[in-house]
């Protein structure tokens, strides 16, 4: 379950309730955010939800209306897809799953563990133009797939902090 503050007030948001916000058709992306909320509200605490700011370098609309349903940042203009923020050293893979939360004066970095999460047959086959009846199908169990794999995860198994930044 995440839970985040409404002036001070919980509110308990599950990922079953964030498919019924988005609906059916991109559970991964969902997961993805849901996962990503969880790690970074275990590290800041209990955050005041319209106080929340999001990067992400993650496009995907089931991201999107993740935060936006936990976090009103969307709306409100506090979520930004920059795709600055892809970790291209870590492969076409992985290098989209970076998430930046920041609340108040501090901020989390995290990005998705190399622990097989996302499969290059997704990405692959998310990317490819022209798909057949067929791939939509098999994509189609591929998201679910990811979504489950995630979900599966305690919180810090799937995401991990990035560590700053050397300053010199």
């Amino acid at each position: 379950m995440l839970t985040v503050l409404e002036s001070g007030v919980p509110i308990d948001i599950s990922y079953e309730e964030l498919m019924k916000y988005h609906g059916p058709g991109f559970p991964g992306g969902v997961a993805h955010a849901y996962c990503a909320m969880r790690h970074a509200v275990a590290v800041l605490g209990a955050v005041e939800r319209r106080e929340v700011t999001v990067r992400t370098a993650f496009p995907g609309p089931g991201g999107r209306d993740a935060i936006e349903m936990a976090l009103r940042a969307v709306t409100e203009g506090r979520f930004t897809v920059d795709s600055g923020l892809a970790a291209t050293s870590r492969g076409t893979t992985l290098a989209r799953y970076v998430w930046e939360f920041t609340h108040r004066d501090t901020t989390v970095s995290l990005q998705l563990r190399d622990a097989g999460f996302v499969t290059d047959e997704f990405i692959a086959l998310g990317a490819k133009t022209g798909r057949t009846a067929a791939d939509d199908a098999r994509l189609t169990v591929l998201k679910q797939e990811m979504a489950e794999r995630l979900l599966s995860g305690p919180v810090g198994q799937v995401y991990e902090e990035i560590p700053p930044a050397p300053t010199h």
